[in-house]
């Protein structure tokens, strides 16, 4: 480790990450929210609904291939504070939107900071571990997200039906004052500063281009493909039906409080899924928990779009969050342990980025097809199908990491 940078034992580091992926999630969960709320206060139509999801992941995707090429070149810390200050900052700004337009404007740059501080934080953790214990506090720097989740159900509640959404949103700018906390007390990837000091001592540091036809060379074109149609299919499923998940509890005839109730105590049930993955990944394997985990995704997704009474929508909801959240966390470990350390966050952050891809779509299908009347039942099973090849993706092409070192330099 660098002469100047501060010692931080893994618990401090795994909080501190998971500070800043916690407030990611609240950004998230809140626009599940902001967008019920926004049907009313701006008679949206189910169309423009989806766009406000859509623009987002289109800012991520960006976001994603963007920063974490840039952290390969000048640190995870650095990419990471940066992009807390671009979400947190574009987030307050949103608060003051008085058009669909300038909304969607910000969400762009709100989605790009988001979608760049996933890949960095996961890649930034994992690779200031020691093996043996990496799949678990990767899964649990994932938790966070149900926390930040929760936290914006909670917001949600309380605050948006009797302060409206702009107070939401202006909650939601707290990060950047964290992001100057970092500054002083993040140290970078142990693996990153041997690589730089290597790269020094050589005099030349990789170009973005090498870095990404690097992903489809043969020693790991086979991991960047498996890698492309599994973030796909997740992302795609995740955000299509995360993000609606207020709305389509009011669209099977619920009221705005009642859907926010019922998706509270629906997220409550990420928490058991993160740590049960946790507990299970570093024992049973990667490949295990993920087709384990989006097995169960898919069968819940389906049971939810057939929900019809308060007793099914609640049971497959909470199964719907336990499964798919935990088969997040074991992606966030399965990822970066595909590639060396000279392209780490470069091939994360390239997969997270086609995932986005996925993301784009996903909102904007179900708003579409609810603007087509394509019934919910229909709609759900789509994003069933969609895990199910993710799963194909992993069993054919995955190869199993548990417990392998981290690649060096390739």
């Amino acid at each position: 480790m660098a002469a100047n940078e501060p010692r931080i034992s893994r618990n401090k580091l795994l909080a501190i990450a998971g500070l800043g992926w916690m407030f990611d999630a609240l950004d998230v969960g809140l626009l599940s929210f902001i967008i019920a709320a926004l049907k009313h206060d701006w008679n949206l139509s189910a169309t423009e609904m989806g766009w406000i999801g859509g623009i987002n992941s289109i800012g991520m995707a960006f976001g994603a291939l963007m920063f974490g090429m840039l952290a390969d070149r000048i640190g995870r810390k650095k990419v990471f504070i940066l992009t807390l200050l671009t979400f947190s900052i574009a987030s307050g700004l949103s608060a003051a939107s008085t058009t669909l337009m300038m909304l969607l404007v910000l969400r762009f740059f709100i989605g790009m900071g988001l979608g760049g501080e996933l890949p960095v934080a996961s890649t930034l953790v994992s690779e200031s571990v020691q093996a043996h214990e990496r799949g678990k506090m990767v899964v649990l720097l994932e938790s966070f997200w149900a926390l930040g989740w929760i936290l914006a159900a909670l917001i949600a509640y309380f605050i948006i039906p009797d302060y409206g959404w702009r107070i939401a949103l202006l909650l939601s700018a707290l990060p950047a004052l964290y992001a100057v906390y970092l500054r002083r007390n993040l140290p970078d990837s142990p693996r990153f500063l041997s690589q730089a000091e290597r790269q020094a001592a050589l005099q030349k540091k990789p170009g973005f281009m090498k870095n990404l036809t690097q992903l489809f060379s043969r020693s790991y074109r086979r991991a960047t493909i498996m890698l492309w149609v599994l973030w796909f299919c997740v992302v795609f499923s995740y955000y299509g039906m995360f993000l609606w998940l207020p709305s389509v509890v009011g669209l099977k005839g619920f009221g705005l409080i009642k859907s926010f109730e019922y998706v509270l105590i629906m997220t409550l049930a990420q928490l058991p899924g993160y740590f049960t993955a946790a507990w299970l990944i570093d024992r049973f394997g990667r490949k295990f928990v993920l087709v384990t985990y989006l097995l169960g995704t898919a069968l819940s997704a389906y049971f939810f779009g057939n929900a019809d009474t308060v007793a099914q929508l609640l049971i497959s909801g909470m199964l719907l969050s336990f499964f798919n959240l935990g088969a997040w966390g074991a992606l966030y470990v399965y990822t970066p342990e595909q590639y060396p350390d000279a392209i780490r966050a470069t091939g994360a952050g390239a997969a997270a980025s086609i995932g986005r891809v996925g993301g784009i779509f996903g909102p904007l299908t179900v708003g579409y097809l609810v603007a087509a009347h394509i019934s919910i039942e229909t709609i759900f099973l789509i994003f069933c199908t969609t895990i199910v090849v993710g799963v194909i993706a992993v069993v054919v092409l995955g190869k199993e990491t548990q417990r392998t070192e981290l690649i060096g330099t390739h």
